[in-house]
C-alpha cells in the first residue's frame, strides 16, 4: 500500500513562523513535523509515498529529497493552485490509482496505529474509512457520527457549540480505494468530507469512521504548536527524539556543550552542536534547535528556539518562538505567546510583549518596548558603522559572509589596480575573516599588501606608504566574542563619515564590482615592516636626553602585538627596560576591564619594586596606553591625558592640542598656563585625526589611553606616545607624581541612557529648549554651561539607541547632581 502526505497548506494562522517556512517543516523537537509523519509511515510498512506541494514547495523536496536518507521512496505531486484535500490527492491520481491507499497530514503530530487502520479497512470493506479520534474541543474539527458498525451517518465541519453533536472528529488520516477518484473533478478546488463523503454517504457507499486511540495533535495555532513540543517531552506521544537522554526528561543530541554550571530542569531539549554557557537557566518545555548559542545568564522557559540562533547574556524567553538564524541580544525580553520570525534582530534589553508577532527579516531595536506586532517595518534603525568600525559579535553578527561582501563594497569604493593594506590582532576569528577579506579585495580588482598580525598603529602607519586603503580585523577591547573590521583612508586614518556613507551605500545596494580574469588583483606580504616602522618613529620623535638619563622604565606588552615591536625600539633607545607579558596568547586576544585592572595593579608593583621611573601597559593590538607613576600607583586615563599634555606644553610653550569637547575644562588651564591653546574636536576619533594632522597641533588625546603624536602620525599611537613620554620625563626632570600632583582635580561623571531611535531628535530639541538663556556649544551634541562654569553635555550614539551624557562640576555631588537633572529630562522626552 502507498500513502499520500499532504504538504500543500500555507499555515497562515501559525505565521510569522510559515511566512519563510512551509508549515510541515516547522520543527517539533528538532525534527520537522513531516518527518516525524513520514517516520511513522515507515514504522507500519507504508515506504512508497507521494508528496503533494504547493506553497513554498522547493523547500519541501529539498529538504527531503528521494526520501533516501529514511529508508523510503518519495515523490511529488506538485500543485499550480490550490485544489482542496480532495484535488490535491487527485492531482496525484497516476501513482494510487492501482491500489488502496493512505492519506494523511503532513503537519499533524500523531504516533496512531496506522496498521489496525488499515486492517479495519480491509475487514469493512469500505471504500473510504475515516481516521476518528476523541478531543475536549471539537470546535475547529469536522467533527462525526457513526452507527454501531462503525459506518459513518454524518459529518459536520467546524460546527458551532450549539452544533455540536460529538467529541468524535475528523483527523485528516483516510484509507481509501482508488475507486474514489470517480467523485473528485480534476483540477479544481474539492474537499473530502465537505464535498466527497457527502455524496458518497447520500449513494450509500461504505463509507466507515475507526475511532483510533492514541495521540494527535493538528499543529494549527501558536498554542498547539507549543503545546506539542511539550507533548514530546513529557512522553506523550511515541516519536523518536534524536540524542541522549542525560538524566530524566533533559535530552541532548549529539555534538552539544552544555557547561556544568548551566541549571537545567527538564523535560527539555538541546538540538546537536549547541552551546550553553555556565549560568544559563533552561527550564520545563524548552527546545533548544541546533547551532543554537545560550549565553550566560539567559533564561528560557517553554520557549522553542529554531536553529542558529543566539541568545544574548541575560536574556529572558518564556513560552515564545524564536525562528532560525535570529539573534536575540544581550537582556532582551521575549513574552509568553510571542512569536519572532527567521533572520530577525532584537536587540539589547528590548521588551517583546505577550502575543506580539515579529514577522522574518526585521530589526528591533535595543531598548524598544514592542506591544503591537511587526510586520512590514522594522522597528529599529540598522547602521553598518559604529564607534569601532564595523563591529558585531564574531560568526553570529560578523561572519565571513558578511567580510566578504564589507570588503567587496570598499573595494568597489576605489579604482580598479589600487593597493589596500590588510592586518590583524593575533586572535584565530581574525584572521579567519581576513582570509575572507583579502579574497573579496583580490576579486575585485583591488591589489593587496597582507601584514599579517601587526599592532593597530603600524597597520594604519603602513597604510599611509602608499596605498588607497586599508582594512584592519581585530578583537573588539573588552569583548572576547566580538569583533571590529575597521575601514582606513589613504592617510591610515579611519574612514571619514563621508566615507562611510559611500560604503554604506554600496553594501546596502549590493553593487559589488567584479574583476575580469585578468584583472584579479595580486598579494604581496611587505618585509621590514617593523624596522621601517621604529625606524621611521626615532627618526620623528624627539628622544634627546634619554641615553643620559639612566631611566629605568617597565614595559608590559599585555601578550598582544605591541610586544613585536618592543625588542628592536627599546635597544635603540638606549633605556634600562624590564618587559612583562611579551609573547602572544591567540586565547586572550582582548582582556576585560577586571583583567586590565587586575594587570595594572601588578605593574605598579613591580615598578615599585624596581624603583622604575614609571611603567607603561599597552592595549593588545598597541593603540593604547595606560600608566603607572613611579610608586607604583595607577595613574587613570583622564588624569594621564592631563599629565601628558603638562608635559607637552610645557616644553613646546606654543600650538595648539586637540582634544574632544568631553575632556575636562581642566585641561583649558593647563594648556593656557603654558602658552597653548586647546582645539576641541567631536568625540569621533576621525574629527581628532583630523585635527591633529594640522599644522600648529602639538598633542591629541581622548582621555582613554589615546595619545597622538603629531610629528609622526595623526593617529592614536601607544608606541609612539610611550617613545614621547620617555624623553618628556627624561628631560624635565620631574616625576609622574609630581606632575601628577600640581594639576586640580577634576570631576566629570558619564551616564548613558537608553534612547529610541524614533524619538533621539525629540530629545535633542528638548535639551536646546530646557537650556533656556544658558551658554549652548553644538560642536558634538549638545553642551549646555552653567552660569558658575559646570557643565553638561547630551550626545546621542550614531549607532546604537543610546544617549550619552557627561557633566563636570567643582566636585562629584555637583556633577552628579547636574547628571540627575538633565537624565531627567532626556527620559521625559524619551517617553
Amino acid at each position: 500500500m502507498k500513502a499520500v502526505v499532504m504538504a500543500g497548506g500555507e499555515g497562515t494562522r501559525l505565521r510569522p513562523m510559515t511566512s519563510s517556512m512551509p508549515k510541515p517543516l516547522l520543527p517539533v523537537a528538532n525534527r520537522p513535523i513531516m518527518e516525524h509523519v513520514l517516520r511513522l509511515l515507515k514504522k507500519h510498512g507504508l515506504t512508497e509515498t507521494v508528496v503533494t506541494v504547493q506553497f513554498l514547495a522547493s523547500l519541501v523536496k529539498n529538504y527531503f529529497g528521494d526520501g533516501e536518507e529514511l529508508g523510503m521512496e518519495l515523490t511529488y505531486a506538485n500543485e499550480e493552485k490550490p485544489l482542496g484535500t480532495a484535488g490535491s490527492v487527485k492531482n496525484a491520481e497516476e501513482a494510487l490509482k492501482d491500489d488502496a491507499f493512505l492519506v494523511i497530514s503532513g503537519d499533524a503530530l500523531t504516533d496512531f496505529d496506522l496498521t489496525e487502520l488499515v486492517n479495519f479497512h480491509k475487514e469493512k470493506g469500505a471504500l473510504v474509512t475515516v481516521c476518528l479520534t476523541r478531543v475536549p474541543n471539537p470546535l475547529e474539527f469536522g467533527i462525526t457520527i457513526l452507527d454501531e458498525n462503525g459506518k459513518v451517518e454524518r459529518f459536520l465541519e467546524k460546527p458551532t457549540w450549539g452544533q455540536v453533536f460529538s467529541d468524535t472528529v475528523n483527523t485528516g488520516i483516510y484509507v481509501m480505494e482508488p475507486e474514489v477518484f470517480d467523485y473528485v473533478e480534476a483540477d479544481v478546488p474539492v474537499d473530502w468530507s465537505g464535498d466527497v463523503f457527502p455524496q458518497l454517504m447520500k449513494e450509500g457507499k461504505p463509507v466507515y469512521g475507526y475511532v483510533a486511540e492514541g495521540y494527535w495533535e493538528d499543529v494549527g495555532t501558536h498554542e498547539s504548536y507549543v503545546k506539542a513540543q511539550a507533548d514530546v517531552l513529557e512522553g506523550k506521544v511515541d516519536v523518536d527524539i534524536d540524542g541522549f537522554e542525560i538524566s530524566p526528561g533533559v535530552w541532548v543530541a549529539e555534538g552539544a556543550e552544555v557547561h556544568p554550571d548551566a541549571v537545567l530542569r527538564g523535560p527539555l531539549y538541546i538540538g546537536d552542536y549547541a552551546k550553553v554557557e555556565a549560568g544559563a537557566e533552561i527550564r520545563e518545555h524548552t527546545v533548544v534547535g541546533s547551532n543554537v548559542v545560550v549565553k550566560s545568564g539567559a533564561f528560557l522557559h517553554r520557549a522553542v528556539v529554531h536553529d542558529n540562533v543566539y541568545i544574548g547574556q541575560h536574556s529572558n524567553l518564556r513560552g515564545c518562538v524564536i525562528g532560525k538564524n535570529t539573534d536575540i541580544m544581550r537582556a532582551a525580553r521575549i513574552e509568553d505567546g510571542a512569536v519572532i520570525g527567521d533572520e530577525c534582530l532584537i536587540g539589547e534589553e528590548s521588551i517583546v510583549q505577550g502575543n506580539v508577532r515579529v514577522y522574518p527579516f526585521k530589526t528591533i531595536e535595543a531598548g524598544a518596548f514592542v506591544n503591537t506586532s511587526v510586520i512590514w517595518e522594522s522597528r529599529g534603525q540598522a547602521h553598518l558603522f559604529g564607534a569601532r568600525g564595523v563591529s558585531g559579535i564574531l560568526n553570529v553578527e560578523i561572519t565571513p559572509e558578511l567580510a566578504v561582501r564589507l570588503a567587496g563594497a570598499y573595494a568597489t569604493t576605489l579604482k580598479k589596480g589600487s593597493t589596500v593594506t590588510t592586518a590583524r590582532d593575533h586572535s584565530r576569528g581574525a584572521r579567519a575573516l581576513k582570509r575572507a577579506v583579502i579574497s573579496a579585495l583580490q576579486a575585485s580588482a583591488i591589489e593587496v599588501r597582507d601584514l599579517e598580525n601587526v599592532p593597530l598603529p603600524v597597520a594604519r602607519q603602513q597604510t599611509a606608504r602608499g596605498s588607497a586603503g586599508g582594512i584592519m580585523i581585530r578583537t573588539t577591547p573588552g569583548v572576547p566574542d566580538s569583533v571590529d573590521i575597521m575601514f582606513f583612508d589613504e592617510r591610515g586614518a579611519d574612514l571619514s563619515a563621508g566615507g562611510q556613507r559611500k560604503l554604506d551605500r554600496v553594501f546596502a545596494r549590493q553593487e559589488y564590482r567584479r574583476a575580469f580574469p585578468g584583472e584579479i588583483g595580486d598579494l604581496h606580504f611587505p618585509s621590514s615592516v617593523f624596522d621601517s616602522y621604529t625606524g621611521s618613529l626615532l627618526r620623528n620623535v624627539d628622544t634627546t636626553g634619554i641615553a643620559e638619563s639612566g631611566l629605568k622604565v617597565v614595559v608590559d606588552a599585555s601578550n598582544g602585538s605591541a610586544g613585536l615591536v618592543l625588542p628592536s625600539l627599546l635597544g635603540k633607545l638606549g633605556v634600562d627596560s624590564l618587559t612583562i607579558n611579551p609573547g602572544l596568547d591567540e586565547s586572550r586576544p582582548t582582556e576585560s576591564a577586571e583583567a586590565r585592572r587586575s594587570g595594572m595593579v601588578r605593574l605598579g608593583e613591580i615598578v615599585a619594586s624596581a624603583r622604575a621611573a614609571f611603567g607603561v601597559r599597552f592595549d593588545p593590538v598597541g593603540e593604547r596606553l595606560s600608566l603607572v607613576d613611579e610608586k607604583g600607583r595607577i595613574v587613570e586615563d583622564d588624569r594621564a591625558l592631563l599629565v601628558m599634555l603638562d608635559l607637552v606644553a610645557a616644553e613646546r610653550r606654543s600650538g595648539r592640542v586637540a582634544l574632544p569637547v568631553t575632556t575636562t575644562r581642566i585641561a583649558e588651564q593647563v594648556a593656557a598656563y603654558h602658552g597653548t591653546q586647546v582645539a576641541w574636536t567631536t568625540t569621533s576619533p576621525d574629527d581628532l585625526t583630523r585635527v591633529g594632522a594640522e599644522d600648529g597641533t602639538i598633542f591629541g588625546g581622548d582621555g582613554r589611553g589615546g595619545f597622538i603624536v603629531p610629528e609622526f602620525s595623526s593617529v592614536f599611537d601607544g608606541t609612539a606616545a610611550f617613545v614621547r613620554l620617555i624623553g618628556l620625563v627624561a628631560r624635565t626632570q620631574l616625576t609622574l607624581s609630581q606632575i601628577d600632583a600640581r594639576i586640580p582635580r577634576a570631576h566629570v561623571l558619564r551616564r548613558d541612557l537608553a534612547t529610541p531611535w524614533a524619538v533621539k531628535g525629540l530629545v535633542m530639541r528638548r535639551v536646546v529648549e530646557e537650556a533656556g538663556d544658558r551658554s549652548v556649544d553644538t560642536t558634538d551634541g549638545v553642551r549646555v554651561v552653567e552660569p558658575d562654569g559646570r557643565w553638561v553635555m547630551v550626545l546621542p550614539d550614531p549607532a546604537e539607541a543610546v544617549t550619552h551624557l557627561w557633566a563636570e562640576g567643582p566636585d562629584d555631588a555637583s556633577a552628579q547632581a547636574l547628571l540627575d537633572e538633565w537624565s531627567a529630562v532626556v527620559d521625559s522626552a524619551g517617553r
